[in-house]
């Protein structure tokens, strides 16, 4: 389990984290949200003890990462893929790390294998395409084989076998009983794997639920139904506080309210339902609402030109 209480970073007058208080459990994967400059980085560096708090406090299995001996045999982390030495093998540069932490060598050959690595494994980092650079972080975070495990955008550079693997790999790890904490902007990807959302902007959180409980509360949920009475049945709607949006001539758009209540007031009015349906928004859309309000940067959409 990883601790966060009233954690806050600031550099000079810019508060990048801000007061930032939730708890990451073990069992599921949780996923960290947030737009860009929304401080994601700058929390993860101080839970490594890559960064000093201003303010707060990070506990990482009840204590602080300063204080964790051996700490890859608690928590492994990629935050940068750009790992080791160019002119190292990556036999080497992991067998550097297993030493510093007292970890037998054959470890070093199990996370290689476990990753795809071992036909490549005395190969020279700098020569490793991106993904491979990727493969050999996770090889870095697996290494201790801990119970606690953070990620930073895993699937960069992977092709889509790779992004298959590393969903796989972050759910048998949490199915295991391990703490699984992934930071990512691929909201398609983070819908497939997470099972919780810690979301924050401008340094502030925003949300701390499960994924289904997030996507859920957006306003983007509605109900579509296909009446050929679509006007008395718009009207009856209204009349009981929904929003309704004319889609076609015999399909309507109900938000703030739910299948049971739209197939009642139908149901009253005597109007012919041939299809009642439950919208239910992606994480992008739902995630994209929550952080409206909390963009770093914002850009302008180029208006477009004439030819």
């Amino acid at each position: 389990m990883i601790v966060l209480a009233d954690l806050t970073k600031r550099y000079g007058e810019k508060t990048a984290v801000d007061h930032l208080s939730f708890q990451i459990q073990p069992g599921v994967v949780t996923g960290f949200l947030g737009p860009n400059g929304a401080g994601k980085s700058s929390t993860m560096r101080m839970i490594l003890g890559l960064d000093r708090p201003t303010a707060g406090t990070v506990e990482i299995a009840g204590r602080p990462y300063r204080d964790i001996a051996y700490p890859l045999r608690t928590i492994g982390a990629l935050l940068d893929p750009r790992t080791g030495h160019p002119g190292q093998s990556a036999r080497s540069h992991l067998l550097g790390m297993a030493r510093s932490n007292r970890l037998p060598s054959s470890r070093v050959d199990h996370v290689l294998g476990a990753v795809g690595l071992a036909e490549v494994a005395r190969k020279r980092i700098g020569s490793f395409s991106l993904g491979m650079g990727q493969r050999l972080g996770i090889a870095s975070a697996l290494l201790g084989d801990p119970q606690i495990v953070m990620l930073d955008e895993p699937v960069n550079g992977l092709d889509p076998d790779g992004v298959v693997w590393i969903r796989k790999l972050m759910r048998s790890l949490a199915a295991e009983g391990r703490t699984v904490f992934v930071s990512s902007h691929l909201m398609s990807e983070m819908q497939e794997t997470a099972d919780h959302l810690i979301v924050i902007g401008r340094g502030a959180l925003i949300a701390d639920a499960p994924i289904d409980q997030v996507i859920a509360q957006s306003t983007r949920n509605s109900v579509k139904v296909r009446s050929p009475q679509t006007a008395s049945l718009r009207e009856a709607l209204e009349r009981a506080g929904m929003t309704v949006t004319t889609l076609e001539d015999s399909e309507l758009q109900v938000t703030a309210g739910n299948l049971d209540q739209v197939g009642a007031i139908a149901f009253s009015i005597g109007a012919q339902v041939d299809e009642l349906a439950f919208h239910r928004p992606s994480l992008e859309q739902a995630y994209l609402e929550l952080t409206a309000d909390s963009l770093e940067y914002d850009a302008i959409l180029p208006r477009p030109t004439g030819t």
